[in-house]
């Protein structure tokens, strides 16, 4: 019986997005011969914490469904064990780099990798608690159904289980490594506000993530695509897709990956950086491995506390580190793309090593254009006035930070890369006890 992860990271109170999970986790096993793990990674405070564990608590027992609720001091209990059998020089930059003290979306997926080889699971059903399942009929329509269907199987054998196929038949022996939707709702970053105040503003401002060698007209098509997943049609039939992943239309909030993928690369270890736990999908994309892209997407919501105050400076703050972390992975995109499937082995595997020696080059790129994206903010968001200003008054005077972080996120992604294989044997070979899973 295959053993999988479904995984749900969170920093608030989630008790709805936690019950709909144990109903993804039941479907599952009814449906498919499957043992489902259903990991709960919990960063909220006390408050938060206990009203999650409640949720946890209430969750009716379903045969074949193992449910983990891990808090803080469980998981950096967990990781430091990790960190120190996996043999490293620095275990402690190690552990920092999996749980750090601020908000680091690629570090905590990294944690739901690193926990799911503790598990003994193939692979990794991740979802995010500021989305809710659509329905139709009356019924929760869960992606899971797809991913099982397909995830790790030889792509010409998925065939038989999607809508359509595009898979070349040269990869017809590789295996579906990612199974993905997107999300119909507001755009996944919270930048719409820019929109609706000036359009023109929007657009200088979006325009900054496309590549530097872009075209204006691939530009003006990336900002008009950008953030808004797959709108607002809702569900009513299912349609699936084998063959090159159109990763343009994944999103980490609907996304199963195979272990053959994880257990060879982390993500991007950056702090208070939106998107930086995409990374994985282009390894995907560029290497040739197949995919299935579906149409159960998930409902995308915000959640209040980004909008006011604190909440929305350090909200737009990630989304300013993230447009400075392209400088850096654009090149590892480039060259990736050019290795094509030479970042195969043999046996379709993936090759680490030139993905490794890529990210290390990239650490030393010219910061100029970082510099001039830090300006076009400057000036986009003075002429936005109001709370926007005041956001630009905090970003001059973080300037420089800025800068070195983007650029040291880096550098520490290429460490956590060069110890991810130790790190991956050692959280198997120690396991994730089955006692106190509600422990914090």
């Amino acid at each position: 019986m295959q053993r999988v992860c479904l995984a749900l990271p969170t920093m608030r109170p989630c008790a709805t997005t936690i019950a709909d999970l144990a109903e993804e986790a039941a479907y599952a096993v009814a449906n498919f011969d499957v043992e489902v793990h259903l990991l709960v990674l919990d960063t909220t405070d006390a408050a938060g914490f206990a009203e999650n564990a409640g949720a946890v608590a209430a969750l009716a027992p379903t045969p074949g469904v193992v449910v983990h609720h891990l808090g803080e001091a469980r998981q950096r209990e967990f990781l430091g064990r990790v960190a120190e059998r996996s043999g490293a020089a620095d275990p402690a930059l190690l552990l920092d780099l999996m749980l750090p003290q601020a908000v680091a979306y690629g570090a905590c997926t990294n944690r739901l990798f690193l926990a799911a080889a503790a598990l003994g699971c193939t692979s990794v059903h991740q979802r995010n608690d500021d989305a809710d399942f659509q329905t139709l009929d009356g019924r929760k329509v869960f992606p899971i159904h797809h991913e099982l269907l397909s995830l790790g199987r030889p792509a010409g054998e998925a065939a038989a289980g999607v809508t359509r196929s595009e898979l070349d038949p040269a990869d017809a022996d590789k295996p579906v490594v990612l199974v993905g939707g997107s999300f119909i709702g507001e755009l996944s970053v919270d930048v719409s506000e820019i929109r609706e105040l000036d359009p023109a503003v929007y657009h200088d401002v979006v325009s900054l993530w496309a590549p530097p060698l872009w075209s204006e007209e691939e530009r003006n098509a990336v900002v008009e695509a950008s953030f808004t997943g797959a709108g607002t049609e809702p569900f009513t039939a299912d349609d699936s897709v084998l063959g090159v992943p159109d990763i343009w239309h994944v999103d980490m909030c609907n996304i199963a990956l195979d272990h053959r993928v994880y257990e060879l690369l982390p993500l991007l270890p950056s702090t208070e950086t939106i998107g930086s736990d995409y990374f994985l999908s282009h390894v995907v994309l560029d290497s040739g491995l197949p995919g299935v892209v579906h149409n159960r997407h998930i409902v995308n919501y915000y959640t209040p506390e980004r909008r006011t105050g604190p909440g929305f400076v350090a909200y737009q703050l990630r989304f300013v580190k993230f447009l400075l972390s392209m400088l850096y992975l654009y090149p590892v995109y480039g060259e990736m793309m050019d290795l094509g499937g030479d970042l195969l082995d043999d046996r379709h595997g993936l090759r680490v090593e030139p993905i490794l020696d890529s990210v290390r080059r990239s650490t030393h790129w010219d910061r100029s254009r970082n510099e001039h994206c830090l300006d076009v903010l400057d000036r986009s968001y003075r002429k936005l006035g109001g709370k926007y200003a005041e956001l630009a008054d905090v970003v001059a005077g973080r300037r420089q930070q800025l800068l070195d972080e983007a650029q040291q996120d880096v550098e520490r992604w290429a460490v956590l890369i060069e110890a991810w294989a130790a790190l991956v044997a050692a959280a198997r070979a120690e396991g994730l006890a089955a006692g106190g899973e509600t422990a914090r």
